[in-house]
């Protein structure tokens, strides 16, 4: 056997050795995330399984899902929601306080159908006037635990108008992107995160509500206490801060944490 020969089937006996060892340090990550982080993560999930050999196992759920099954004692090694949600966590000891981590920011804005005059929501006052003159509308509904229909909720009595706006109030039936209602003609103006309105087909969007009526969702990470797989949780959470990721993050519509 020629020198080359040897040196060839010696790599080949480390790079066996090294998929070996890939294959037994690869990990299965089981995570819980809100549903308004699913563009995010349908995107970077399979970018971090290819990087690093995991296995993500996703469940995308409300923030009132999230909440009440890891109360119910599910497990999980991530728990990707709301900040004060994540918080929670960290002081009944479910989740691990030091590993908490921002991943990115939202805002809510409106929708109307695709090629449909944009009412003017630019002021607290405006957004009032079109809330009124629109035919029906649609929001997350908070029933279902949505963040982000909770906050609206707020919003509308604040403004002093929920009464008026109830019974002209189309809800999905289950947890979804609300924007497919204004899409299909059911509903005529939408009211959600605008990264959960940008994928929608068939919509434009109209702008973010008024600063005084925002309610910023800080989306935060956190290692959960008990986590199988810790050690792959953290390179999942560093890999959602790496500069590629925070490009993916702003182009779907969200700040970067």
């Amino acid at each position: 056997m020629t020198l080359f020969m040897r040196l060839a089937a010696g790599l080949f006996a480390v790079m066996q050795l090294l998929s070996r060892a890939d294959a037994v340090n690869a990990a299965e990550i089981r995570v819980l995330t809100v549903i308004g982080m699913g563009a995010v993560l349908t995107e970077l999930g399979p970018q971090f399984e290819r990087a690093s050999g995991h296995k993500l196992l996703m469940s995308f759920l409300t923030s009132g899902e999230v909440v009440t099954r890891i109360g119910g004692g599910e497990a999980a090694d991530i728990v990707i929601m709301p900040r004060q949600g994540i918080d929670q966590f960290a002081r009944d000891g479910k989740a691990v306080a030091g590993s908490v981590t921002v991943i990115a920011r939202s805002i809510m804005g409106a929708a109307v159908r695709g090629g449909a005059p944009k009412p003017d929501i630019s002021s607290p006052e405006a957004l009032g006037k079109a809330l009124l003159a629109a035919k029906t509308i649609t929001y997350p509904n908070p029933a279902h635990g949505a963040a982000s229909g909770i906050h609206f909720a707020k919003v509308l009595d604040r403004l002093g108008i929920a009464n008026d706006v109830r019974s002209k109030t189309v809800f999905l039936p289950k947890a979804g992107p609300v924007g497919v209602l204004v899409a299909n003609g059911q509903a005529e103006l939408a009211i959600h995160q605008i990264q959960e309105l940008l994928p929608v087909g068939g919509i434009d969007i109209v702008g973010p509500l008024p600063s005084s009526l925002q309610e910023n969702l800080v989306f935060a990470a956190a290692l959960m206490t008990g986590a199988k797989n810790s050690d792959a949780v953290k390179q999942l959470i560093d890999f959602l801060r790496t500069p590629e990721a925070v490009k993916t993050v702003i182009a779907k519509g969200m700040e970067p944490g």
